[in-house]
């Protein structure tokens, strides 16, 4: 027995397969839908004390705003990302202001305005696992790389911005995970098991103010 569709029906099954088409080879994963108003999946940390997440809307936009004053607590989502298909790692922040001259070398100075992170292998120690940091520094000049003063060189640190950048601006940024771990941990990595964001400022007692856009990987 044979059916009959109406052009109406057809052009919805079209429609359905294109956009199945699309979801299947999506470029594009995200991971912080903060221009949404959504902080599904993400989970809190705390170091010491509690540094204040919340959204915001800041020039007709949602952001995720952080506050802290001589505290250290992150968020994080745990989600499994092939870096194979999507290696960039794509996010915009921004602070409001410097955290002085600190040695963020040392665990007295290791505080961060802003800083974003890949964690690999997670499990019940999900915080104590290898992870790759992009920091907005203070003293430490853009580009500089060195092993966590807490953690050592299962923690590495990237000096991605610092005093030379301007504070209460917005700025872009799109690193490629996959080379850069292969870089700093000397083997091929293919999958992150999370993302995190942390404004700190525990360690010297300062205080400083950080705003977070949309985060996600994608192919290119």
């Amino acid at each position: 027995m044979f059916r009959t569709f109406s052009s109406e029906s057809i052009a919805l099954l079209l429609f359905l397969t294109m956009t199945s088409n699309i979801a299947q080879g999506a470029d594009k994963v995200g991971i912080g839908d903060f221009s949404s108003g959504s902080l599904r999946d993400w989970e809190t940390q705390s170091f010491k004390g509690q540094t204040q997440y919340r959204l915001v809307e800041q020039n007709g936009m949602k952001v995720l705003k952080a506050d802290s004053i001589a505290s250290a607590s992150g968020l994080f989502r745990k989600q499994r990302i092939d870096l194979t298909k999507t290696p960039f790692l794509n996010w915009r922040w921004r602070i409001e202001n410097r955290l002085g001259k600190l040695n963020e070398q040392s665990k007295p100075g290791d505080d961060y305005a802003a800083r974003v992170y890949v964690v690999i292998e997670s499990g019940l120690a999900f915080w104590r696992k290898k992870a790759l940091n992009y920091v907005w520094a203070s003293t430490s000049p853009k580009g500089r790389i060195w092993p966590n003063a807490f953690a050592g060189e299962h923690v590495m640190m990237l000096a991605l911005r610092s005093s030379s950048d301007d504070v209460a601006t917005w700025y872009d940024e799109k690193r490629n995970i996959l080379d850069d771990l292969r870089k700093q941990f000397g083997e091929d990595i293919r999958f992150i098991d999370a993302v995190a964001i942390m404004t700190d400022t525990d360690n010297a007692g300062g205080r400083a103010t950080a705003y977070y856009g949309d985060i996600f990987f994608s192919a290119n």
